[in-house]
């Protein structure tokens, strides 16, 4: 009996609902932004929050395209790192990660993503969810357990940091730290310091007019030419190339 009223219930929800019916419901979840993939990480579908999240006005905007259209290169290149570790069977489950909102300001987040399996149970895709930590306490609770060094890196970043000055933060040994890093930020605390200079780095670059070496030095770098590649490493260009660009726009 059970059975039977199982296999009336997927009937349900295959023909009777549809695929479309339900999906839309995701945008009924407001704080919620939701995707699928394909097997290229391709936009095969997404709600109205992510595209609102992406500044864009409608899906068909979005369809067909991967995050490189939407995203700096560093973060479009992690989100498709992603999808690959997903495809390969992979589960993230409300990891804490830096995304950009459209105001080109950064943000943390909590995101979990599956892969999408075919009725043949080959993986075809992957889907997920992400939501904005500041609306939900549930995820701020979480990140307590990095919330000191991550702070202190937030303040400090145009200083020498050393991992062992944040682990005391933290109170932990340092190997407990880089633990906590790879499962919150799924990054080491070198690299989180790392990318916390660069993302300030370029902030003055758009915003200021000065020098690059007064904002390398300002970020904590005190070598320009090893500031210059770890800059490329991350956003894909050079420091000279971007504020090249921006005196051409304007």
């Amino acid at each position: 009996m059970n059975d039977k009223l199982a296999l009336e219930n997927q009937d349900f929800l295959q023909n009777v609902l549809g695929l479309k019916q339900i999906l839309t419901m995701f945008d009924l979840l407001p704080d919620i932004i939701f995707w699928i993939k394909n097997a290229n990480s391709e936009i095969i579908y997404a709600n109205n929050k992510f595209v609102e999240h992406i500044g864009l006005h409608s899906l068909q905007q979005v369809y067909g395209k991967s995050d490189v259209a939407f995203f700096p290169p560093h973060i479009a290149k992690q989100f498709i790192n992603d999808d690959k570790s997903v495809m390969s069977g992979q589960v993230i489950t409300d990891r804490i990660e830096l995304n950009m909102l459209k105001t080109g300001d950064f943000a943390w987040f909590s995101t979990s993503k599956r892969p999408l399996y075919d009725h043949n149970q080959h993986i075809v895709g992957s889907y997920g969810f992400t939501q904005l930590m500041n609306k939900t306490s549930q995820v701020l609770s979480s990140i307590d357990a990095i919330k000191a060094p991550v702070e202190f890196v937030r303040e400090n970043y145009h200083k020498d940091i050393c991992v062992e000055q944040l682990a005391q933060t933290a109170f932990l040994s340092v190997s407990a730290l880089e633990r906590r890093f790879k499962k919150y930020l799924s990054k080491t605390p070198k690299q989180f310091i790392n990318e916390i200079r660069l993302e300030n780095a370029r902030r003055l670059l758009i915003e200021t007019r000065l020098p690059i070496v007064e904002v390398a030095y300002r970020c904590g770098f005190s070598e320009h030419s090893y500031f210059s590649r770890q800059f490329k490493a991350l956003f894909g260009t050079l420091p000279s190339q971007l504020r090249d660009t921006l005196h051409k726009d304007s």
